[in-house]
C-alpha cells in the first residue's frame, strides 16, 4: 500500500455524496405508498409489540459499541472512533431503504442475491404481513429489525483500524460493503431461497452474517492499513475511559436479547429460550475470561470482564435459537478462552488489530457457528447427525474467501478513491482533532497549544 498522505480538506468532495442523498430523496418524495397485496396472514398485536421492543433494542447495541470501543482507544480518538459507529446508522438506513433490502430479502436470484427492483425504495414494505418473511408482523418492521443487524455489521469492523483511517474514507467503505458484502451473506443464509439456508446451515441471529463476516473484514482492513506508528514502536496502548467500556458493555448485553430473542421472529418459546441462552453464555464467558486471565497470572480486570462478556454474546448468536441452557454455558467458556487465546497470539505477532476484532468477533463467530453444528437440537453431532457439521464448514470456507477477498477489493476501491490512511502529522496529534476538530481536552488549558498543534499539520 502506498505511503498515508495528508489530504486538505476539499469542500467539492462532498458535493457528490450530498447530491445523491437529495436524489435519493427526491425519488423516496414521489415514491407511490407501498400496496398491499393481501397474501400475508393476520397480524399478530403480541409479536408485533414484541419485535418493536427487540428492534429498538438491537438498535442500542450500536452506541453500546460506540461506547465499548471509545473507552479502549487513546484519548486523542475517542471522539473519531464512537462516530465511526454513529455514522453508521445514517448511512446505511439510507441505503437500507433504497436498495440494502431488497439486496437481502427480495426475490432471490439463483439463491446468491436478491432481485434489487422487489422492495426498490421500501416498494411494498408497508404495515402488512409477508407470508413467508414476517407471517404475523407487518413486512415493514421485519426490514427495521434487519436494518440494525446492517447496522451494527460495518460499526463492528472500525475497532481493527482504529486511530488511522480517514473518516471520508470510511464512510465510503461502509456504502461498499453495505451494498456488496452484508447483503448477499445475509440473503444466502436467512433468504428462504438462500443457498447456505437451503444446505441447513443454522445461524440464528448472525454468528455468520455479523460476527464472522465482521471479523473477517476486519482483519482484512487491519492487514491493508498497516501498523499505527504507536504500535511500530511497542508503546503501550492505554484505554482512555475503562467505564465507558463498563458502560457500552452493559449496554451491548441488554440490546443483545432484542438481537437474540428477536430473530424468533415471535413472542414465544423460542424467543425466551433465546433470550435464557443468550444471558448464560455471556455469563459463563465472562466469568471464563477473568478466571483463565488468573490462571495465567493475570489480575482480574475490568477490561477482560468486558471482553468476555461480548465474546459469550457472539458465540451464542448463531446458536441462541437451536441448543440447550447447558450447552450455551459450555458454548460461552469455551468461546472465551479460544478467544482470550488468540488475543493473546495477536499481541505478539505484528498484526495491528487495534481493538481485537478479529480474535474477539471472528474467532468468537466461528466457534460459535461450528458449535451450532455440535449442539443444535436433532441435527447436531452430539445426536449421532454430521450432515449439518459438514455444511457448516463448507459454509465457514465460502463466507471466510468471499469475505476476505471481497473486502480487501473494496478497501482498494476506497483507497483508490480517498486515501483511507491518515497522514503521519494527522495520526500523532489524534484523529478527534485532525478529522473532526474536536477533542475531549478542548476546554482545558492547553487546548490552545493542541489547536495550534492542528493547524501546523494542516499546512
Amino acid at each position: 500500500m502506498a505511503p498515508a498522505r495528508f489530504v486538505p480538506p476539499k469542500p467539492a468532495l462532498w458535493a457528490l455524496p450530498l447530491a445523491a442523498l437529495m436524489v435519493v430523496s427526491l425519488l423516496g418524495a414521489f415514491s407511490p405508498p407501498p400496496t398491499v397485496d393481501g397474501s400475508g396472514g393476520e397480524i399478530n398485536a403480541g409479536d408485533t409489540a414484541w419485535m418493536l421492543t427487540a428492534t429498538a433494542l438491537v438498535l442500542l447495541m450500536t452506541p453500546g459499541l460506540s461506547f465499548f470501543y471509545g473507552g479502549m482507544v487513546d484519548k486523542r480518538n475517542v471522539i473519531s472512533t464512537m462516530l465511526q459507529s454513529f455514522i453508521a446508522m445514517g448511512i446505511v438506513s439510507i441505503l437500507w431503504v433504497t436498495v440494502g433490502f431488497s439486496l437481502a430479502f427480495g426475490d432471490s436470484i439463483g439463491g446468491i442475491i436478491g432481485d434489487p427492483r422487489t422492495f426498490f425504495m421500501f416498494k411494498k414494505v408497508g404495515e402488512a404481513s409477508h407470508p413467508t418473511l414476517s407471517p404475523t408482523i407487518p413486512l415493514a418492521l421485519f426490514a427495521l429489525f434487519q436494518l440494525k443487524f446492517a447496522i451494527i455489521t460495518p460499526a463492528l469492523i472500525t475497532g481493527a483500524f482504529a486511530e488511522r483511517v480517514r473518516f471520508s474514507s470510511y464512510m465510503l467503505f461502509v456504502c461498499l460493503f453495505s451494498l456488496c458484502i452484508y447483503p448477499p451473506l445475509a440473503h444466502w443464509t436467512w433468504h428462504p431461497e438462500g443457498f447456505l439456508r437451503q444446505w441447513g446451515v443454522l445461524d440464528f441471529a448472525g454468528g455468520t452474517v455479523v460476527h464472522m463476516a465482521g471479523g473477517l473484514a476486519a482483519l482484512t482492513g487491519a492487514v491493508f492499513l498497516g501498523r499505527r506508528n504507536a504500535h511500530k514502536q511497542r508503546a503501550a496502548q492505554v484505554p482512555a475511559h475503562i467505564p465507558y467500556v463498563l458502560l457500552g458493555t452493559g449496554m451491548l448485553w441488554f440490546g443483545w436479547f432484542g438481537f437474540n430473542a428477536g430473530s424468533a421472529l415471535a413472542a414465544n418459546g423460542l424467543a425466551a429460550r433465546a433470550f435464557l441462552t443468550t444471558n448464560t453464555a455471556s455469563a459463563s464467558a465472562m466469568l471464563g475470561w477473568i478466571l483463565f486471565d488468573c490462571a495465567r497470572g493475570r489480575k482480574p480486570s475490568a477490561l477482560g470482564a468486558c471482553i468476555g462478556a461480548v465474546v459469550g454474546l457472539v458465540a451464542i448468536t448463531p446458536a441462541a435459537g437451536f441448543v440447550s441452557v447447558g450447552a450455551s454455558m459450555f458454548i460461552g467458556s469455551c468461546a472465551s478462552i479460544v478467544s482470550n487465546i488468540a488475543t493473546h497470539m495477536r499481541t505478539q505477532s505484528e498484526l495491528d488489530d487495534t481493538l481485537d476484532v478479529f480474535p474477539c468477533h471472528g474467532v468468537g463467530g466461528i466457534v460459535g457457528m461450528i458449535l451450532t453444528a455440535v449442539f443444535a437440537d436433532k441435527v447436531g453431532l452430539v445426536y449421532g447427525e454430521t450432515s449439518t457439521f459438514v455444511y457448516h464448514l463448507y459454509a465457514l470456507c465460502i463466507v471466510t474467501a468471499f469475505t476476505t477477498i471481497g473486502s480487501y477489493a473494496l478497501y482498494q476501491a476506497a483507497n483508490f478513491i480517498i486515501p483511507m490512511r491518515v497522514s503521519e502529522g494527522e495520526e500523532e496529534i489524534g484523529l478527534d482533532l485532525s478529522q473532526h476538530g474536536e477533542s475531549l481536552e478542548s476546554c482545558t488549558p492547553d487546548a490552545p497549544a493542541t489547536r495550534r498543534e492542528l493547524r501546523l499539520v494542516m499546512r
